[in-house]
């Protein structure tokens, strides 16, 4: 799994849809002041190999208590907001075999198409 609190992390992301995606919601949430990890919050990609339960550890939040969960082309998108500040955790799960066919299959139970 990659754990990425730096906007520059986003290199290290393979596939480049998913890059792209996750470089976009830096820039949405950090509305033109600088990324604060602390403040802002952080982004998960799911790798291959990568359990629900190591999704919960790393996240501290339940899979089945998400904010929003959107189903995108090539991935399904889950926030989770831990508390009642902007401070959120924005997973990324991408439609490629490999990743966890239970978490798969919670994303397309629930998932809602991306507008």
């Amino acid at each position: 799994m990659l754990v990425l609190r730096d906007p520059e992390a986003t290199r290290s992301i393979a596939a480049p849809e998913i890059r792209r995606l996750v470089e976009q919601r830096f820039l949405d949430i950090c509305a033109e002041e600088p990324y604060e990890p602390d403040l802002h919050g952080y982004m998960i990609v799911v790798e291959a190999g990568d359990s629900v339960q190591d999704l919960e550890e790393e996240s501290g939040c339940p899979v089945s208590c998400f904010e929003v969960l959107e189903e995108l082309d090539t991935c399904y998108e889950m926030v989770f907001v831990p508390g009642d500040g902007d401070f959120g955790v924005v997973i990324f799960i991408p439609k490629l075999a490999g990743i966890d066919p239970d978490l798969l299959a919670v994303c397309a139970e629930y998932a809602v198409p991306a507008p």
